[in-house]
């Protein structure tokens, strides 16, 4: 599929992963919206970007919230183009050291925002795109973002792994089920990435996570993450796989 005049929804487009692909999404000639609750930064980002960009405050879990986005990128043309990028992580044993257990109220938020709000932007978007006209047998393609923690979930993952877990889940089944419609459904496993996310993290254990990683041993750029995902748009017959991103590594239990 072609980057250049098509549309994209990018969630999470407002820093880090979500941010960097919407970048190379508009430099390669789409126009883009942006999909997140930090109003701030991105209405900063689609002012920089130019008439190409609109920024939507979005809660991904929130149906009426999405399909006003979606309608934002459809009054731009052409919505053949979502990438899924928002998302939480917070860590926490099933059991404290004295017993309590995980907060439940916070594992149900993580898999709400990763798994459930994932879903909902690829079936409402899966929708949209489902009435476009097939250029070259396809009318869409939608990229969502797991984690090597959906394999290899630490201790204190839990609910993170869970949630990354159930993208992989869904990958398969959504583009069997869109295999009709002409739509893809492709998902990207992100290792260790430098993301706001480790920002803040003191340098020492910046530089021991990138110690880590086998081959290269360091943080991976989320411009490699948004190369892949341009990539997956144009190669026409990558579909329903998940794609490790994440230099060889294989997190241990801690």
């Amino acid at each position: 599929m072609k980057i250049e005049g098509s549309v994209a929804i990018v969630t999470g487009g407002a820093s880090g992963l979500g941010e960097a692909t919407l970048r190379t999404l508009v430099a390669k000639g789409a126009k883009a919206v942006i999909l997140d609750m930090n109003e701030e930064r991105g209405a900063a980002v689609a002012a920089e970007l130019g008439e190409a960009v609109r920024f939507v405050k979005t809660d991904v879990s929130d149906e009426a919230q999405v399909q006003a986005a979606i309608e934002v990128a459809k009054s731009m043309g052409t919505l053949r183009i979502a990438v899924n990028c928002a998302g939480v992580g917070w860590a926490a044993r099933t059991i404290k050291r004295d017993g309590t257990p995980h907060d439940f109220d916070l594992f149900k938020k993580v898999i709400t925002i990763n798994l459930v709000g994932t879903y909902n932007v690829l079936r409402l978007a899966a929708s949209a795109m489902s009435t476009n006209e097939a250029i070259e047998g396809e009318r869409g393609v939608i990229i969502n973002t797991a984690s090597i923690a959906a394999f290899d979930g630490q201790i204190g993952q839990a609910a993170y792994a869970a949630s990354k877990g159930g993208v992989v889940g869904l990958t398969l089944p959504a583009a069997r089920d869109l295999s009709k419609a002409a739509i893809r459904v492709m998902t990207i496993a992100p290792g260790t990435f430098d993301t706001p996310m480790l920002a803040g993290l003191p340098e020492e254990v910046r530089a021991a996570l990138a110690a880590g990683i086998p081959n290269p041993a360091r943080l991976g750029d989320p411009a490699e993450y948004a190369s892949l995902a341009a990539h997956i748009v144009e190669n026409g017959y990558l579909n329903a796989t998940v794609i490790r991103l994440d230099g060889a590594l294989r997190m241990p239990p801690k």
